[in-house]
């Protein structure tokens, strides 16, 4: 959520920020209307308990304290039903106020690129070359399910469209893939966390998942809860209401979980294979930091998830979204986008991003620069460290034979217990 004292002291630049992402910003002057409104309503209120305290004291003061209060008693109920109109709408304005702000994203930096949508994004670096195929290389789905790894048929029997079965070597790939993240987690100084993956509302809306992405996620109306769409939920709202003591930051999280998406924007895309999934499964990680460098920790973050590609041997590409393509919580983000033989293009494997103060102020995440100063908003970091769907994707097709079988990365040999896997 957006600070309403910085619509207050720099409204153009807001104005900026929000018409970069191509985004409508004539809530800007709506909300300074209104904060006036607000304002005015809370002096009205002030100045009249005054005046209202003033009559009381002539009252006290007065020979005949009786013949004065009732005197006095006509314009002492006007002034309380005018404070009383007060304090009701004062809160009622500030109401329509935080209701629009919630509405807001966060203000971009101000080295995000500028452009409409994803084609304007920058890369601004790449890693590894691309194999040279001496045949035509098979797409994953079309592998998989030849070396009876992955099962889509019956998972759509199970649940419908958009869920897969990994079946055999598959299954322990993707089981390895998820420790190896792990482990190189724990290695960078990440502390693992295992969270619910049901979630409250308040939880929801404290991450900026709600109410902008509440068509995208499974819920349970009975209690409320949400299937988490990323573990970054419950990993940035862990000290929600909290205050951090001094020299307590940065904190660092890592988590593997499911995830669970309703993808129902991406009608018609990526409707084979392990791409866009209403089930998947990640390695999250997020950090709290201090306002000052945040920017630093994205660079570190954005390297810790490029390094998982880098040791399985696939080609990759760092690419910075442009003001009108990064998420709706980010001030800045940095996609990974490895190589897949098949489609040849670069697809995305990780989003990390900054989050700022925008997050931290919805969640109420603040901390102590020293032992008595005032708290201060954290910034929230977060990226996939990364998607194993997508990781396995990438390794299925990267790593093919002619004769369609796999070879296994040898990063991922410990993990798995097998150099390659054949056709049955």
């Amino acid at each position: 959520m957006l600070d309403l004292t910085v619509i207050r002291r720099d409204p153009e630049r807001v104005r900026r920020a929000v018409q970069r992402r191509g985004h409508d910003a004539s809530f800007v002057d709506t909300i300074l209307a209104l904060d006036i409104e607000v304002r005015a309503a809370l002096t009205d209120s002030e100045t009249l308990k005054a005046q209202k305290n003033a009559l009381t004291a002539s009252i006290s003061k007065a020979a005949d304290r009786k013949g004065e209060a009732e005197r006095l008693r006509p314009a002492i109920a006007e002034l309380n039903a005018r404070i009383a109109a007060d304090n009701e709408r004062a809160p009622a304005l500030q109401a329509q106020i935080d209701e629009r702000l919630a509405e807001i994203p966060n203000l971009v930096d101000e080295s995000v690129p500028d452009g409409a949508d994803e084609h304007a994004n920058v890369i601004v670096r790449s890693h590894g070359t691309p194999r040279q195929f001496d045949f035509i290389p098979k797409a994953h789905y079309d592998l998989g399910e030849a070396l009876g790894i992955l099962e889509f048929e019956r998972a759509t029997k199970l649940s419908g469209s958009r869920f897969s079965i990994l079946r055999g070597k598959g299954a322990r790939l993707a089981r390895g893939i998820v420790n190896f993240f792990l482990d190189r987690a724990n290695a960078n100084g990440y502390e693992e966390l295992a969270p619910p993956l049901l979630v409250s509302r308040a939880t929801m809306w404290s991450t900026g998942q709600l109410s902008k992405f509440a068509d995208a996620m499974f819920t349970d109306q009975d209690s409320d809860l949400f299937l988490i769409p990323t573990a970054e939920v419950p990993l940035t709202a862990f000290y929600r209401d909290e205050i951090l003591a001094p020299g307590s930051l940065p904190q660092k999280f890592a988590a593997y979980s499911p995830c669970f998406r309703k993808e129902a924007g991406a009608a018609g895309r990526d409707t084979r294979g392990l791409v866009r999934q209403h089930q998947f499964e990640k390695v999250e990680l997020v950090w709290l930091v201090e306002p000052s460098q945040s920017f630093a920790a994205l660079e570190s973050l954005t390297a810790h998830a490029a390094s998982l590609l880098a040791e399985l041997g696939l080609p990759y590409r760092v690419s910075a979204l442009c003001a009108g393509d990064i998420g709706f919580n980010a001030a800045k983000t940095y996609d990974l986008e490895v190589w897949l033989p098949a489609q040849e293009t670069y697809r995305e494997i990780s989003s990390c991003s900054n989050c700022t103060d925008f997050q931290a102020r919805r969640a109420a995440i603040r901390y102590r620069p020293q032992a008595q100063a005032k708290p201060e908003l954290v910034h929230t970091l977060n990226g996939s460290g990364l998607a194993v769907g997508r990781t396995l994707v990438a390794i299925l097709e990267n790593y093919q034979n002619a004769d369609g079988s796999i070879t296994v990365p040898p990063v991922l040999v410990p993990y798995v217990g097998f150099e390659g896997i054949e056709r049955p």
